[in-house]
């Protein structure tokens, strides 16, 4: 066979590859923005509540925002099935070490046992058909109390964040945001009371959404607002959504 036919033959299965590639990721529901950062009460952590699979709207009520266990909270991006079996595994890896060492896993313990899972699932990454995409948010209490987050790439890389994390296709527009209320805002994050981040946190998703389309944001007319979860000392609180309308009423709408 001739140089310039093998060439046309690779062409052509590269082509398959690429047209088979961008089907997978079609027909899979994907799980977009998410946000965490900390402030005065903890680790604040909100997700926008759209699934799309390709152009199409798949579901406008997702819950991307999972707790794992008292103190620990995942924030997914990505393919929604693979992520809510991931955290089903966490959950229950949890569990287990707590009930058999009657003792917590310790923080590094519970970021390296999902930065594990991330890299199990590189197969189906690579294929298209698996990509998650996590923010990990917990409080740890030893030796020192303090909320930790940490956000992760598609192959388990682990980075802890100082001050906020970002993930999914709405985030360079979060980023932006978050960067400017921290550096340039009235309060940096860290000091800003609870109402207050909850505003942050939705002028952020909303500003995602208006140039993003797989982010829900704000749904106005339906009034169906983002999921926002906090992680304190005291636990996992779930904001009610008559409190996030309240305040997106009075401070972004």
């Amino acid at each position: 066979m001739g140089t310039k036919a093998r060439r046309w033959r690779r062409a052509a299965f590269a082509g398959r590859f690429e047209a088979g590639h961008e089907g997978a990721l079609e027909k899979n529901a994907q799980g977009r923005s998410q946000l965490a950062f900390k402030f005065s009460g903890g680790v604040l952590v909100a997700g926008d509540r759209r699934a799309t699979a390709g152009n199409t709207v798949v579901y406008d009520r997702a819950d991307k925002v999972l707790e794992i266990d008292r103190h620990s909270i995942m924030a997914i991006a990505g393919v929604p099935a693979t992520a809510w079996e991931m955290a089903r595994v966490l959950e229950h890896s949890f569990q287990y070490f707590r009930r058999t060492q009657l003792q917590e896993m310790s923080v590094d313990g519970k970021v390296r046992a999902l930065s594990k899972l991330l890299r199990d699932n590189f197969g189906f990454v690579i294929q298209g058909v698996g990509v998650v995409v996590p923010i990990f948010a917990t409080y740890d209490s030893h030796p020192k109390p303090e909320a930790r987050l940490y956000f992760y790439d598609a192959m388990g890389a682990q980075f802890e964040a100082t001050d906020y994390a970002a993930t999914g296709s709405g985030s360079p527009a979060v980023r932006g945001i978050l960067y400017y209320a921290n550096n340039w805002g009235a309060t940096p994050l860290h000091k800003l009371n609870e109402d207050e981040a909850v505003s942050i946190a939705l002028r952020a998703l909303d500003t995602a959404a208006e140039s993003d389309t797989s982010t829900g944001g704000v749904d106005r007319s339906g009034k169906i607002y983002p999921l926002i979860k906090i992680v304190s000392r005291e636990g996992i609180t779930t904001l009610p959504e008559s409190k996030i309308a309240a305040v997106f009423k009075q401070t972004v709408a």
